[in-house]
């Protein structure tokens, strides 16, 4: 698993430093990656799970906030009184916003690792999310591919018994010729060989389905008969 990056965004040295401190008392530390608000660019996209803001400038923390709502970076902010805390609030509905009070740095570190397992949580939904599309994708390539077994065995039979008739006349054919003829009734006989692992593939999956329901039958029956 690739360890976590949390991005701390403060112009007050003591809020990252208490922040980092803190957290290396737990099991689980993240790579820190520390900015200060006159670093930070509005259209400026740091690779990161967390943000964490505090000890801003009033005077930048507004497009600090917006950048990071742009980029869809999960954000905590720490405000320094409890008036800004509600301007912030309204302004910025998603935001995680931890009202100052004595105990707030226990507050934030947990609500930093929850927030942490959340955005895991979600990223492994979307991963399985894509797998599952892939795996639909791929299913109706295979089933069109089996629909369409027939029409290409006739279409390569064909192609096959022309190519041996052609053969068969060894004066009728140039050296050339005779060569691209053989060429062409080597990948014949190879697209066929290919599209009988098709259906040979098919009969295993078949089969293995079978088995199965075969050995799951049983095992229901005992559960539900509680045996």
């Amino acid at each position: 698993m690739n360890q976590e990056t949390v991005l701390i965004i403060a112009d007050d040295a003591d809020f990252s430093r208490n922040v980092m401190g803190r957290w290396q008392a737990e099991r689980k530390v993240p790579a820190f990656t520390l900015v200060g608000s006159e670093l930070w660019k509005g259209t400026q996209t740091a690779p990161c799970d967390l943000a964490l803001v505090g000890g801003v400038r009033n005077g930048r923390l507004a497009m600090v906030l917006d950048s990071l709502d742009a980029a869809g970076c999960p954000t905590i902010f720490v405000p320094s009184d409890s008036q800004s805390a509600t301007s912030v609030r309204n302004s910025h509905p998603k935001l995680l916003v931890l009202p100052p009070h004595d105990g707030w740095l226990d507050a934030l570190i947990l609500l930093s690792i929850e927030a942490l397992r959340h955005a895991e949580a979600s990223a492994r939904a979307k991963r399985a999310e894509e797998s599952a599309a892939k795996d639909r994708r791929d299913a109706t390539l295979g089933r069109y591919m089996l629909e369409q077994r027939h029409g290409m065995n006739n279409a390569l039979t064909s192609v096959l018994g022309n190519a041996e008739l052609l053969l068969l006349e060894p004066g009728a054919l140039t050296a050339d010729v005779r060569e691209q003829v053989e060429t062409m009734h080597s990948m014949a006989l190879r697209m066929h060989e290919i599209m009988q692992r098709f259906s040979s593939l098919e009969s295993e999956l078949k089969f293995a389905e079978k088995e199965s329901h075969r050995e799951t039958k049983p095992q229901s029956h005992r559960a539900a008969t509680g045996s």
